[in-house]
């Protein structure tokens, strides 16, 4: 449960609230009917967005019953939804690509270990969908040529990376794509690459990773540094966050469904969160890996390592494996 791309809730009405639940919950099942459930863990804000508008432009603003399963991953699908089984593809294969881009930025058991526990279902999806791995390939390689050669123009990096990993979005949009609905993948992908570089300040400094915020010295903290340059990144985050919205005002009259709901979410939701990463009210790291490791809240190397192993444990439980003894 990460990303960027979340409804603002205190202004969703319950019906929307209700719909978006519903959409998060079903992209988990079908991750989970195509995929295995190890792959539940790459579910994500951002992709259940990209479902959501895509549902609506399509025209397949689907209606489907609740979860009905205790443990709601068990659950099985509610919707007959060739959308909703591309998307959870493509999810699996980004994955796939989010973890060989950490692998490649410092290498670790960790991400060694979830890629791993992740290797038939990124298999299968690959399999299924060589192109999307290709075109998602593409788009990392492209962001990586980038940074190596030390560009450091933020949104020019995410929009070049949006143009690659949109392709698969634009195909499963088919005959309803269109320019203004590219470059709304475009500049969601530029917007959650830069409020990722911003949140990301801290630890890519202690890990001697590349972000395009970075200075080349004087680097104290994230705190320090946003402070100084506040107006350069609230101008690069406008800049993106308002020219989404411009694209997107202008696909919105021919939406066939979840109007209010993406409203919500581009008008009030992004812009909430690119405020929330720029003033340090919260984290939102768009990674599994992430997820995993906790290095937001900058806990212990043995408290992190208990939360890692107790996952794995309830992920091998939940699957009916035999958990395996640990030591801390």
């Amino acid at each position: 449960m990460f990303g960027y791309t979340v409804p603002s809730y205190q202004r969703l009405q319950p019906t929307d609230l209700k719909r978006y639940r519903k959409y998060y919950c079903e992209g988990c099942h079908h991750l989970r009917a195509g995929f295995g459930l190890r792959s539940t863990a790459t579910v994500n804000f951002d992709m259940t967005f990209n479902t959501i508008l895509l549902s609506g432009v399509m025209g397949e603003a689907l209606e489907f019953g609740p979860t009905e399963k205790t443990i709601c991953v068990l659950d099985r699908p509610k919707a007959d939804s060739d959308l909703m089984r591309k998307m959870a593809a493509y999810t699996v294969i980004l994955t796939k690509w989010e973890l060989y881009d950490d692998e490649t930025d410092k290498p670790s058991m960790k991400t060694k270990a979830i890629s791993a526990a992740l290797r038939k279902a990124i298999d299968k999806a690959v399999s299924q969908y060589p192109e999307y791995d290709g075109m998602v390939g593409e788009g990392f390689s492209a962001l990586r040529d980038m940074e190596l050669a030390g560009c450091k123009d933020a949104r020019r990096m995410g929009l070049t990376f949006g143009e690659g990993l949109s392709g698969a979005l634009k195909d499963i949009a088919g005959d309803c794509s269109g320019a203004d609905l590219d470059r709304i993948f475009e500049e969601l992908t530029a917007a959650v690459y830069i409020m990722d570089a911003i949140d990301d300040l801290d630890d890519d400094y202690m890990d001697g990773t590349y972000n395009p915020f970075l200075p080349e010295t004087g680097f104290i903290n994230s705190e320090s540094f946003i402070n100084s340059n506040l107006y350069r990144l609230t101008s690069v985050v406008g800049e993106t966050v308002g020219s989404l919205q411009e694209h997107y005002s202008r696909i919105r009259p021919s939406l066939r469904g979840n109007q209010t709901l993406c409203d919500n979410i581009v008008y009030y939701g992004i812009p909430e969160s690119a405020k929330k990463v720029i003033t340090g009210e919260a984290k939102a790291k768009a990674s599994i890996k992430n997820v995993l490791s906790n290095r937001k809240e900058r806990t212990s190397d043995r408290a992190r390592r208990i939360v890692e192993l107790a996952y794995v444990q309830i992920i091998h439980l939940i699957a009916g494996e035999r958990a395996f003894p640990v030591r801390i």
